[in-house]
């Protein structure tokens, strides 16, 4: 358990669609916070609608960090998250505000909360080519089996047949020299973490995310993705390929009707609460769970402000 005499953190998780952005706003300005992003798509500028990114207005109200600072067309590494994330946190703070981080990605935030060990080491394109012609040729298996010489304990939480964390796991020992499962350590950072998960009966998660979906074809979903093509941006790239551009990108490329790709949008947009779920357990006991059905927000901000003192 962290020491009361350790700096606040305040962290709001929960799956799309549920209240995030809204309850974060109040329980920020009601304890003087600032939000840092744990989104990993809100990073991107010019992608607002698809994001459910927060408005200027409520930019206003409250600072918010890590939204609107890549293009496109770049890529921001877990590791590079979290050293981001983790230079905020302190800015806040050094402030005297209330650092509050707030998404849904749950790599970004288990990241930064458990302190993960991240090995900085960029992709190597030509080894990475290199050990995935080796699995091609000589099958999986082999390739698991240098990964159990090197590092079995890495390997023995490595699927075989999941070459591609195989392949990672091999890239950083054969540049580090070190194996990847030593430069994984966790090292808890120093802050008194309070988890607050948001969550809803599955009917009513579900019917917001149609009409969060709807309110974004009106709000310009479509004109939206139609400009970073002007802008130049290809369908290829990781932003584009994300839930929402993928399929208005089918649309506008005359391989669905709209009608067809706001449905999908729907569908994928439940799937991916579901993998969210898997990182936020409703089980976890770190986690403290409102179902926002039940409780209001105002009884969620009563309770930070509790635990703060």
């Amino acid at each position: 358990m962290a020491e009361p005499s350790l700096p606040p953190l305040v962290v709001i998780v929960g799956p799309t669609a549920v209240g995030k952005t809204a309850a974060a706003l109040e329980i920020a300005r009601a304890t003087g916070g600032e939000i840092i992003s744990a989104d990993s798509r809100q990073v991107y500028r010019y992608m607002d609608i698809g994001t459910a990114k927060p408005t200027p207005e409520e930019r206003q109200l409250v600072p918010h960090h890590l939204v609107d600072f890549l293009d496109p067309d770049e890529e921001l590494t877990l590791a590079q998250f979290q050293r981001m994330a983790y230079a905020a946190i302190d800015r806040v703070r050094a402030r005297g505000r209330l650092p509050l981080l707030v998404g849904g990605t749950g790599q970004y935030v288990r990241a930064v909360v458990e302190g993960w060990g991240i090995p900085h080491v960029p992709p190597q394109p030509e080894l990475r080519a290199d050990l995935e012609s080796f699995a091609d040729v000589y099958g999986p298996p082999a390739l698991y089996a240098h990964l159990v010489r090197v590092d079995p304990q890495a390997a023995e939480a490595i699927d075989w047949r999941n070459v591609r964390r195989v392949v990672r796991a091999l890239e950083v020992y054969l540049i580090t020299g070190q194996p990847i499962s030593q430069l994984q350590k966790r090292t808890p950072p120093p802050y008194r973490i309070l988890q607050i998960g948001l969550t809803r009966p599955r009917p009513a998660l579900y019917a917001r995310v149609d009409e969060r979906v709807d309110r974004m074809i009106e709000n310009g979903l479509v004109e939206e993705v139609r400009r970073l093509l002007e802008m130049g941006y290809s369908w290829d790239l990781p932003a584009l390929s994300s839930l929402g551009y993928a399929q208005i990108g089918e649309y506008l490329r005359g391989e669905v009707t709209l009608e067809e790709a706001i449905a999908a949008i729907k569908r994928e947009t439940r799937r991916f609460i579901r993998q969210q779920y898997t990182w936020f357990r409703p089980d976890d006991p770190a986690i403290r769970w409102f179902d926002l059905e039940e409780t209001p927000v105002s009884d969620v901000v009563a309770f930070v402000q509790r635990w703060l003192g």
